[in-house]
């Protein structure tokens, strides 16, 4: 088989070469500081883009429409006069800068032309052009407006002979004095025949265009658009300097509370952010912040105690097997193998039920109790429990309990059976351990829930020590607890099993004298 060739080495990467974080493998983001900054500024400029784009376009159609309108005005007043019999030079007559106003006849030819002086050898540039037109006359842009006329007019007649012959002299009319009087119909008047002779009419077609220019109306965009154009900028270069300062201000207490969560360890949890007041974010970030160090400094302090008490409690039953183990190796005549057997097994059951308790407690922490939830009928549980109870013989001699179960009624819950029978087993054997002689145990169904209530006559819990009881750990009774096989962790497996059940636990003074514990689950389907 051939051999493989080496693989040539790798070349080392630099952290300068790379985008990603040496230590997180993530590509590195800026600042939250930076990133506002530029969000703000980009959404800025871009609102303000949009707006100078949407400014220029309406001041534009604004600032061309008062050079349409002006000459709009010019052809419609030289349309007045040529519609009141002027000719086109008088029409077009008159001076303005940026103004041309020219008259065609209906061939297009230039009749008259007027306005500015500089324009009017241009005339025939816009003679042709429409209405709405823009024109580029002497290097500037003009925008035309057009309207064409008819004009129409009266011809003067001519005079002819038949009138001159008709005038009757003054002889001729002397010697008709006798007889005018009879003649007087067939008088002929000079002005009736002159005046009865038609006139001609005469319509004129016109061609009138006006341009104006737009020479104003671009530099005042031009200035407007300029003047934007070094607005925005400067605008935007407030904008960025001032979010950066304000944000930077913002984020300052924020940087200094994570300088001081940094410096916090499991040694130092004791430490708290100060509390900068009032109810802004700020203030509720810190708020929160110690809130968790609070729970973090009780949950190790809690972690540490159970790790003590966890070792004394392991501490002593290995103590007294590895005593009784000496003394018997020792002293082999001393102590029989039956004593020695008797002692190694209460132990080791003590040690059992300590680790089990331990595990149960330590998977109600980690969130993994797991629950198998099917109907159980808790009074079975209880009532096993109690028969239980009635058989077991009291140390030193004690006479037996009295257990009264009568008030234990059907109850139905959907849970773990298991940890249920755990429960009861956990609080019958506490009372067990306190009663003087008495236990009384009763379950019933009220108010759509489960109810398990647990008296004994004995000293019973002092009100300070109702919410204390439930931890682990605890015995209120450190000599009496030890001698029975206590360890105070069974209080605390109640309650942890009532929790994850969706129930409570609580205890109290009871009628008989001494404790009654009360726990309360949801009730089964039916």
């Amino acid at each position: 088989m051939a051999e493989r060739a080496p693989r040539a080495p790798r070349a080392p990467t630099t952290g300068s070469g790379s985008a990603k974080g040496a230590g997180s493998g993530r590509p590195r983001r800026a600042s939250l500081r930076s990133r506002i900054t530029v969000a703000a500024v980009l959404a800025v400029a871009l609102t303000l883009g949009v707006f100078t784009l949407v400014f220029a376009l309406v001041q534009q159609a604004v600032l061309a429409d008062a050079p349409r309108q002006a000459a709009s005005a010019d052809v419609d007043r030289a349309v007045s006069a040529l519609a009141f019999g002027s000719t086109p030079d008088v029409a077009v007559a008159g001076e303005a800068d940026g103004a041309l106003v020219v008259v065609t006849d209906a061939s297009g030819r230039v009749l008259a032309s007027g306005g500015d002086d500089d324009l009017v050898g241009l005339a025939a540039s816009i003679a042709s052009s429409d209405s709405g037109d823009r024109v580029s006359l002497d290097d500037d842009e003009f925008v035309v407006e057009r309207q064409d006329v008819g004009v129409e007019s009266t011809a003067t007649p001519t005079p002819t002979a038949s009138a001159s012959i008709a005038t009757p002299t003054p002889a001729a009319s002397e010697g008709d004095d006798d007889d005018s009087d009879d003649d007087s119909g067939d008088d002929f008047s000079p002005s009736e025949e002159a005046t009865s002779v038609p006139r001609d009419v005469v319509s004129t077609e016109y061609g009138v265009v006006a341009a104006r220019s737009l020479d104003e109306a671009s530099a005042a965009s031009s200035a407007s658009l300029v003047t934007l154009g070094i607005a925005i900028p400067v605008a935007l270069l407030v904008l960025g300097v001032t979010t950066w300062l304000v944000v930077g201000r913002a984020l300052r207490p924020v940087e200094s509370m994570r300088r001081q969560v940094d410096s916090v360890t499991a040694q130092s949890l004791s430490r708290r952010l100060p509390d900068p007041g009032g109810g802004d974010e700020i203030a509720r970030l810190a708020r929160t912040l110690n809130g968790m160090l609070d729970r973090l400094d009780a949950s190790a302090t809690a972690q540490r105690r159970f790790v003590g008490d966890a070792s004394h409690e392991l501490k002593t039953p290995l103590a007294t097997i590895r005593q009784h183990a000496e003394v018997a190796l020792l002293h082999p005549g001393s102590i029989d193998g039956a004593a020695l057997a008797g002692t190694v097994l209460g132990e080791e059951a003590r040690l059992t039920a300590l680790v089990q308790g331990l595990l149960v407690l330590a998977r109600a922490d980690e969130g993994a109790l797991g629950v198998t939830r099917r109907p159980v009928d808790l009074d079975d549980l209880v009532v096993a429990e109690t028969a239980r109870l009635r058989g077991l013989a009291r140390p030193d001699g004690h006479a037996p309990l009295a257990v009264d179960a009568t008030a234990v009624g059907p109850a139905r819950v959907d849970g773990d059976e298991g940890l249920l029978g755990q429960v009861v087993r956990n609080l019958v054997a506490n009372a067990a351990r306190h009663a003087e002689g008495r236990v009384a145990v009763a379950l019933a169904e009220r108010d759509g829930g489960v109810e398990l209530t647990v008296d004994d006559d004995g000293a019973g819990v002092a009100e300070a020590d109702r919410e204390r009881v439930f931890d682990r750990f605890v015995r209120l009774d450190e000599a009496r607890a030890r001698e029975a096989g206590g360890s105070g962790l069974g209080l605390a497996i109640v309650r942890e099993i009532v929790r994850v059940h969706g129930g409570a636990v609580s205890v109290g003074a009871s009628p008989l004298g001494g404790a009654r514990f009360v726990v309360t689950l949801p009730a089964g389907r039916a």
